[in-house]
Protein backbone atom coordinates (compact mmCIF):
# COMPACT_ATOMS: atom_id res chain seq x y z
CA UNK A 1 0.00 0.00 0.00
CA UNK A 2 1.13 3.68 -0.77
CA UNK A 3 2.66 5.37 1.92
CA UNK A 4 -0.25 8.94 1.89
CA UNK A 5 1.78 12.46 0.32
CA UNK A 6 3.10 14.41 2.78
CA UNK A 7 3.28 17.95 2.36
CA UNK A 8 6.95 18.66 0.82
CA UNK A 9 6.01 21.27 -2.28
CA UNK A 10 5.25 24.46 -2.89
CA UNK A 11 1.48 25.80 -3.25
CA UNK A 12 0.51 27.83 -6.03
CA UNK A 13 -1.58 31.42 -5.56
CA UNK A 14 -5.16 30.25 -6.30
CA UNK A 15 -6.59 31.83 -3.50
CA UNK A 16 -10.58 31.48 -2.83
CA UNK A 17 -11.15 34.66 -1.94
CA UNK A 18 -8.91 37.97 -2.29
CA UNK A 19 -7.11 38.90 1.32
CA UNK A 20 -7.13 42.75 2.07
CA UNK A 21 -3.27 42.84 2.71
CA UNK A 22 -0.54 44.73 0.89
CA UNK A 23 1.15 43.66 -2.00
CA UNK A 24 4.19 41.84 -1.29
CA UNK A 25 7.49 43.54 -1.21
CA UNK A 26 10.45 43.05 -3.32
CA UNK A 27 13.36 40.74 -1.66
CA UNK A 28 17.15 42.44 -2.84
CA UNK A 29 18.60 40.10 -4.86
CA UNK A 30 20.92 38.27 -2.78
CA UNK A 31 25.34 39.50 -4.11
CA UNK A 32 26.45 36.09 -3.14
CA UNK A 33 28.46 33.96 -5.54
CA UNK A 34 26.21 31.83 -7.47
CA UNK A 35 28.49 28.52 -6.76
CA UNK A 36 27.67 29.35 -3.10
CA UNK A 37 24.14 29.97 -3.30
CA UNK A 38 24.17 26.46 -5.12
CA UNK A 39 26.27 25.25 -2.25
CA UNK A 40 23.89 26.55 0.22
CA UNK A 41 20.57 24.97 -2.03
CA UNK A 42 21.90 21.29 -2.07
CA UNK A 43 21.69 21.32 2.18
CA UNK A 44 18.84 18.31 2.68
CA UNK A 45 15.52 19.54 3.01
CA UNK A 46 14.30 19.47 6.65
CA UNK A 47 10.67 17.89 7.42
CA UNK A 48 10.23 21.64 9.12
CA UNK A 49 11.41 24.82 8.75
CA UNK A 50 13.02 27.11 10.94
CA UNK A 51 9.72 28.79 11.40
CA UNK A 52 8.25 25.75 12.84
CA UNK A 53 11.37 25.42 15.16
CA UNK A 54 12.25 28.48 16.13
CA UNK A 55 10.35 31.71 17.79
CA UNK A 56 10.44 35.47 16.16
CA UNK A 57 11.24 38.29 18.49
CA UNK A 58 8.59 39.00 20.88
CA UNK A 59 6.87 42.26 20.16
CA UNK A 60 7.85 45.28 22.13
CA UNK A 61 6.40 45.80 25.61
CA UNK A 62 4.47 42.06 25.27
CA UNK A 63 4.49 39.45 28.04
CA UNK A 64 2.62 35.95 28.73
CA UNK A 65 -0.11 36.57 31.44
CA UNK A 66 -1.55 33.16 32.01
CA UNK A 67 -0.17 30.34 34.18
CA UNK A 68 1.05 26.62 33.76
CA UNK A 69 -1.22 23.61 35.87
CA UNK A 70 -1.49 20.46 35.03
CA UNK A 71 -4.96 18.59 33.46
CA UNK A 72 -4.81 14.71 33.77
CA UNK A 73 -0.90 14.72 34.64
CA UNK A 74 -0.34 16.90 31.32
CA UNK A 75 0.93 20.21 31.54
CA UNK A 76 -0.80 23.20 30.06
CA UNK A 77 -0.73 26.78 29.43
CA UNK A 78 -4.24 28.48 30.67
CA UNK A 79 -5.11 31.86 29.44
CA UNK A 80 -8.95 33.29 30.64
CA UNK A 81 -10.57 36.40 30.01
CA UNK A 82 -10.20 39.19 32.57
CA UNK A 83 -14.23 38.84 33.49
CA UNK A 84 -14.22 35.15 33.53
CA UNK A 85 -16.25 33.49 35.08
CA UNK A 86 -18.76 35.95 35.94
CA UNK A 87 -18.97 36.07 31.91
CA UNK A 88 -19.57 32.59 30.24
CA UNK A 89 -16.56 31.81 27.71
CA UNK A 90 -16.29 29.20 25.24
CA UNK A 91 -13.22 26.54 25.59
CA UNK A 92 -10.72 26.79 22.92
CA UNK A 93 -7.66 24.02 22.76
CA UNK A 94 -4.53 25.76 21.43
CA UNK A 95 -2.15 23.37 19.58
CA UNK A 96 1.61 24.84 18.70
CA UNK A 97 4.21 24.75 16.11
CA UNK A 98 7.34 22.69 17.45
CA UNK A 99 8.61 25.76 19.96
CA UNK A 100 6.17 24.12 21.92
CA UNK A 101 4.41 25.03 25.46
CA UNK A 102 7.00 27.11 27.17
CA UNK A 103 7.60 29.89 24.28
CA UNK A 104 6.73 33.01 25.34
CA UNK A 105 5.18 33.80 21.86
CA UNK A 106 3.00 30.96 22.28
CA UNK A 107 1.71 31.87 25.23
CA UNK A 108 0.81 35.07 24.19
CA UNK A 109 -0.69 33.70 21.18
CA UNK A 110 -2.98 32.14 23.48
CA UNK A 111 -3.70 35.59 25.60
CA UNK A 112 -4.35 37.02 22.47
CA UNK A 113 -7.15 34.32 21.83
CA UNK A 114 -8.38 34.70 25.93
CA UNK A 115 -8.18 38.70 25.49
CA UNK A 116 -9.66 39.32 21.99
CA UNK A 117 -12.18 36.20 21.36
CA UNK A 118 -13.22 35.68 25.10
CA UNK A 119 -12.52 31.86 25.23
CA UNK A 120 -10.94 30.28 28.18
CA UNK A 121 -7.93 28.85 25.99
CA UNK A 122 -5.61 25.42 27.26
CA UNK A 123 -2.77 25.49 25.32
CA UNK A 124 -1.43 21.63 26.50
CA UNK A 125 2.25 20.26 26.01
CA UNK A 126 2.22 18.08 23.36
CA UNK A 127 5.92 17.42 23.38
CA UNK A 128 6.17 16.47 26.61
CA UNK A 129 8.76 18.92 27.66
CA UNK A 130 10.76 18.59 24.74
CA UNK A 131 10.13 20.90 21.79
CA UNK A 132 12.00 20.94 18.27
CA UNK A 133 15.70 21.53 17.60
CA UNK A 134 16.45 24.84 16.29
CA UNK A 135 19.48 26.21 13.68
CA UNK A 136 21.28 26.73 17.34
CA UNK A 137 20.87 23.74 18.71
CA UNK A 138 22.97 22.27 15.17
CA UNK A 139 25.19 24.89 15.78
CA UNK A 140 26.85 27.83 18.20
CA UNK A 141 24.41 31.13 18.00
CA UNK A 142 28.00 33.30 17.43
CA UNK A 143 28.89 30.73 14.87
CA UNK A 144 26.08 31.44 12.71
CA UNK A 145 25.19 34.41 10.04
CA UNK A 146 23.38 37.45 10.41
CA UNK A 147 19.97 37.47 9.33
CA UNK A 148 17.44 39.61 7.80
CA UNK A 149 15.44 41.46 10.29
CA UNK A 150 12.51 41.90 8.27
CA UNK A 151 12.67 38.41 6.81
CA UNK A 152 14.45 36.01 8.78
CA UNK A 153 16.74 35.13 6.07
CA UNK A 154 20.43 34.84 5.26
CA UNK A 155 21.51 39.01 4.71
CA UNK A 156 21.86 39.85 1.04
CA UNK A 157 25.74 40.19 2.24
CA UNK A 158 26.73 36.96 3.63
CA UNK A 159 30.21 35.68 2.75
CA UNK A 160 30.69 32.37 0.91
CA UNK A 161 31.84 31.23 4.85
CA UNK A 162 28.48 32.51 5.89
CA UNK A 163 26.88 29.94 3.27
CA UNK A 164 29.01 27.38 4.36
CA UNK A 165 27.72 27.82 8.05
CA UNK A 166 24.35 27.78 6.90
CA UNK A 167 24.37 24.63 4.98
CA UNK A 168 26.19 22.76 8.15
CA UNK A 169 24.04 24.04 10.38
CA UNK A 170 21.02 22.62 8.23
CA UNK A 171 22.23 18.90 7.74
CA UNK A 172 22.77 18.76 11.35
CA UNK A 173 18.89 20.44 12.00
CA UNK A 174 17.35 17.87 9.35
CA UNK A 175 18.97 14.70 11.39
CA UNK A 176 18.16 16.50 14.63
CA UNK A 177 14.55 16.81 13.20
CA UNK A 178 14.12 13.26 11.81
CA UNK A 179 15.02 12.10 15.55
CA UNK A 180 12.59 14.36 17.01
CA UNK A 181 9.53 13.60 15.14
CA UNK A 182 10.65 10.09 15.61
CA UNK A 183 10.37 10.89 18.99
CA UNK A 184 7.12 12.36 18.64
CA UNK A 185 4.55 10.72 16.70
CA UNK A 186 0.71 10.56 16.03
CA UNK A 187 0.87 7.56 18.78
CA UNK A 188 2.14 9.59 21.30
CA UNK A 189 0.61 12.86 20.83
CA UNK A 190 -2.99 11.51 20.33
CA UNK A 191 -3.14 10.03 23.48
CA UNK A 192 -1.97 13.17 25.06
CA UNK A 193 -4.81 15.21 23.34
CA UNK A 194 -7.09 12.97 25.11
CA UNK A 195 -6.32 12.41 28.66
CA UNK A 196 -6.32 17.11 28.21
CA UNK A 197 -9.82 16.77 26.34
CA UNK A 198 -11.42 14.35 28.90
CA UNK A 199 -9.97 17.00 31.64
CA UNK A 200 -10.86 20.54 30.22
CA UNK A 201 -14.68 18.45 30.06
CA UNK A 202 -13.73 18.22 34.12
CA UNK A 203 -11.68 21.14 34.70
CA UNK A 204 -13.86 24.05 32.62
CA UNK A 205 -16.85 21.98 32.32
CA UNK A 206 -19.01 25.51 32.17
CA UNK A 207 -16.96 26.78 28.97
CA UNK A 208 -17.82 23.37 27.47
CA UNK A 209 -21.26 23.60 28.10
CA UNK A 210 -21.52 27.05 26.65
CA UNK A 211 -19.98 26.35 23.58
CA UNK A 212 -21.81 23.39 23.53
CA UNK A 213 -18.27 21.65 22.65
CA UNK A 214 -14.43 22.45 22.43
CA UNK A 215 -12.97 24.59 19.96
CA UNK A 216 -9.52 24.03 18.55
CA UNK A 217 -6.92 26.33 16.78
CA UNK A 218 -3.31 25.04 15.50
CA UNK A 219 -0.76 26.52 14.18
CA UNK A 220 2.09 24.33 11.94
CA UNK A 221 2.35 21.21 13.58
CA UNK A 222 -0.51 21.57 15.91
CA UNK A 223 -2.73 22.55 12.49
CA UNK A 224 -2.46 18.66 11.74
CA UNK A 225 -4.02 17.54 15.10
CA UNK A 226 -7.15 20.24 14.66
CA UNK A 227 -7.80 18.48 11.45
CA UNK A 228 -7.33 14.80 12.87
CA UNK A 229 -9.48 15.77 16.28
CA UNK A 230 -12.15 17.45 13.24
CA UNK A 231 -12.29 13.72 11.87
CA UNK A 232 -14.93 11.25 12.05
CA UNK A 233 -13.39 7.88 11.70
CA UNK A 234 -14.93 4.11 11.52
CA UNK A 235 -12.40 2.03 13.29
CA UNK A 236 -11.70 -1.64 11.90
CA UNK A 237 -13.64 -4.39 13.80
CA UNK A 238 -11.47 -6.36 15.88
CA UNK A 239 -11.44 -10.18 14.52
CA UNK A 240 -12.98 -12.68 16.75
CA UNK A 241 -11.05 -15.34 18.43
CA UNK A 242 -11.97 -19.05 17.59
CA UNK A 243 -13.32 -19.50 21.50
CA UNK A 244 -15.88 -16.23 20.48
CA UNK A 245 -16.77 -17.89 17.30
CA UNK A 246 -17.69 -21.03 19.44
CA UNK A 247 -19.94 -19.24 20.92
CA UNK A 248 -17.50 -19.26 24.36
CA UNK A 249 -16.33 -22.40 24.53
CA UNK A 250 -13.70 -23.31 26.23
CA UNK A 251 -11.37 -25.48 24.26
CA UNK A 252 -9.12 -27.83 25.40
CA UNK A 253 -5.74 -26.00 24.53
CA UNK A 254 -6.65 -22.92 25.87
CA UNK A 255 -5.47 -23.09 29.31
CA UNK A 256 -5.93 -19.31 30.24
CA UNK A 257 -8.71 -16.58 29.18
CA UNK A 258 -8.21 -14.67 25.90
CA UNK A 259 -6.13 -11.56 26.71
CA UNK A 260 -8.21 -8.65 26.06
CA UNK A 261 -8.18 -6.76 22.79
CA UNK A 262 -5.28 -3.77 23.13
CA UNK A 263 -6.84 -0.28 23.85
CA UNK A 264 -7.65 1.92 20.93
CA UNK A 265 -5.15 4.31 20.27
CA UNK A 266 -7.71 6.79 19.18
CA UNK A 267 -9.74 9.24 21.02
CA UNK A 268 -12.34 6.88 22.11
CA UNK A 269 -16.12 6.54 20.86
CA UNK A 270 -18.51 9.17 19.58
CA UNK A 271 -21.65 9.52 22.22
CA UNK A 272 -24.51 7.29 21.15
CA UNK A 273 -22.37 3.61 20.97
CA UNK A 274 -24.32 2.88 24.50
CA UNK A 275 -26.76 0.52 22.31
CA UNK A 276 -27.81 -3.28 22.75
CA UNK A 277 -28.97 -6.37 20.98
CA UNK A 278 -28.42 -5.75 17.17
CA UNK A 279 -27.60 -2.22 17.57
CA UNK A 280 -24.77 -3.48 19.36
CA UNK A 281 -23.06 -5.69 17.10
CA UNK A 282 -23.73 -4.24 14.17
CA UNK A 283 -21.93 -0.81 16.18
CA UNK A 284 -19.09 -3.39 16.99
CA UNK A 285 -19.06 -3.98 13.09
CA UNK A 286 -18.78 -0.42 12.32
CA UNK A 287 -17.68 1.13 15.02
CA UNK A 288 -16.91 5.30 14.81
CA UNK A 289 -15.36 8.32 16.88
CA UNK A 290 -15.03 11.44 16.69
CA UNK A 291 -15.32 14.01 15.73
CA UNK A 292 -13.80 15.44 19.39
CA UNK A 293 -14.13 19.26 18.45
CA UNK A 294 -16.94 21.75 17.09
CA UNK A 295 -15.11 23.63 15.26
CA UNK A 296 -11.60 24.47 13.98
CA UNK A 297 -8.99 27.38 12.95
CA UNK A 298 -5.51 26.29 11.57
CA UNK A 299 -2.82 28.73 10.73
CA UNK A 300 0.31 26.63 8.01
CA UNK A 301 -0.28 23.39 8.70
CA UNK A 302 2.81 21.06 8.11
CA UNK A 303 3.32 17.00 7.62
CA UNK A 304 -0.52 16.93 6.21
CA UNK A 305 -1.36 14.49 3.92
CA UNK A 306 -4.34 14.45 1.58
CA UNK A 307 -5.49 11.09 4.02
CA UNK A 308 -6.06 13.57 7.28
CA UNK A 309 -8.68 15.37 5.42
CA UNK A 310 -10.70 12.06 4.84
CA UNK A 311 -13.65 11.90 7.40
CA UNK A 312 -13.55 15.92 8.26
CA UNK A 313 -16.67 16.59 9.81
CA UNK A 314 -16.44 19.54 12.20
CA UNK A 315 -16.06 22.99 9.94
CA UNK A 316 -12.41 24.27 9.24
CA UNK A 317 -10.82 27.46 8.31
CA UNK A 318 -7.38 27.03 6.64
CA UNK A 319 -4.98 29.81 6.94
CA UNK A 320 -2.34 28.95 3.89
CA UNK A 321 0.81 30.54 2.61
CA UNK A 322 1.49 30.78 -0.94
CA UNK A 323 4.69 29.09 -1.82
CA UNK A 324 4.52 27.49 0.79
CA UNK A 325 7.30 24.15 1.33
CA UNK A 326 5.44 22.97 4.12
CA UNK A 327 1.79 22.97 2.79
CA UNK A 328 2.19 21.99 -0.73
CA UNK A 329 -1.12 23.15 -3.81
CA UNK A 330 -1.97 19.12 -4.76
CA UNK A 331 -2.71 18.58 -0.86
CA UNK A 332 -4.46 21.97 -0.29
CA UNK A 333 -6.41 21.66 -3.17
CA UNK A 334 -7.28 17.72 -2.33
CA UNK A 335 -8.65 19.04 1.16
CA UNK A 336 -10.90 21.65 -0.53
CA UNK A 337 -11.96 19.14 -2.70
CA UNK A 338 -13.15 16.36 0.07
CA UNK A 339 -14.55 19.61 2.05
CA UNK A 340 -16.46 20.14 -0.87
CA UNK A 341 -17.52 17.23 -2.03
CA UNK A 342 -18.22 16.17 1.48
CA UNK A 343 -20.23 19.50 2.45
CA UNK A 344 -18.06 20.06 5.16
CA UNK A 345 -18.42 23.33 5.91
CA UNK A 346 -15.09 25.49 4.98
CA UNK A 347 -13.10 28.31 4.47
CA UNK A 348 -9.27 28.78 3.24
CA UNK A 349 -7.63 32.07 2.15
CA UNK A 350 -4.12 32.00 0.69
CA UNK A 351 -1.74 34.60 2.20
CA UNK A 352 0.95 36.26 -0.98
CA UNK A 353 4.45 37.36 0.48
CA UNK A 354 4.52 35.99 3.29
CA UNK A 355 6.88 33.13 5.48
CA UNK A 356 5.56 29.76 6.47
CA UNK A 357 4.93 30.63 10.49
CA UNK A 358 3.51 34.77 9.82
CA UNK A 359 1.08 33.97 11.67
CA UNK A 360 2.09 33.19 14.59
CA UNK A 361 3.07 36.01 17.59
CA UNK A 362 6.52 37.87 16.53
CA UNK A 363 7.96 41.18 15.43
CA UNK A 364 8.50 41.48 11.52
CA UNK A 365 9.55 44.88 10.54
CA UNK A 366 7.89 44.24 6.96
CA UNK A 367 4.72 45.75 7.14
CA UNK A 368 3.26 43.60 4.35
CA UNK A 369 3.52 40.18 7.37
CA UNK A 370 2.54 42.33 9.81
CA UNK A 371 -0.84 43.64 7.95
CA UNK A 372 -1.25 39.81 7.15
CA UNK A 373 -0.89 38.16 10.38
CA UNK A 374 -2.88 40.72 12.01
CA UNK A 375 -5.19 39.62 8.75
CA UNK A 376 -4.99 35.99 9.25
CA UNK A 377 -5.82 36.43 13.19
CA UNK A 378 -8.82 37.99 12.61
CA UNK A 379 -9.62 35.42 10.04
CA UNK A 380 -9.52 32.64 12.76
CA UNK A 381 -10.75 34.36 15.69
CA UNK A 382 -13.89 35.21 13.02
CA UNK A 383 -14.81 31.89 11.94
CA UNK A 384 -14.44 30.12 15.93
CA UNK A 385 -16.41 32.74 17.26
CA UNK A 386 -19.42 32.37 14.36
CA UNK A 387 -19.46 28.67 15.24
Amino acid sequence: MAEPEVATKSPESDALEDIPVAEPTTVPSNTVDSSSTSAAASAPASALCDNCTSDRPIPAGQKSTGEIIKINDIDVYVSKPADYPHTPAKLLLLLTGGTGLHSVNNQIQADRFAQDGGFVVVMPDLFEGDPAPNSTTALNPEELPTTDAGTGSAAPTSSFLDIFKIKAAETAKSFLIDMWLARHTEDKIMPILKKVLDGVRDEFADAVAYGDGIYAAGYCIGGRYVLLLAREQTQAPRKASISERLGGITLPWAHKPAAPPPAPTDLGSSEGDTQSGDGLEANRRNKTSGPWIKAGAIAHATLVSKDDFKGLKAPISMVSVENDPMFPDEVRMAGEDYMSENNVEHEVQVYPGVPHGFAVVGEYEDAHIKEAQATAFEQMLKWLAEH
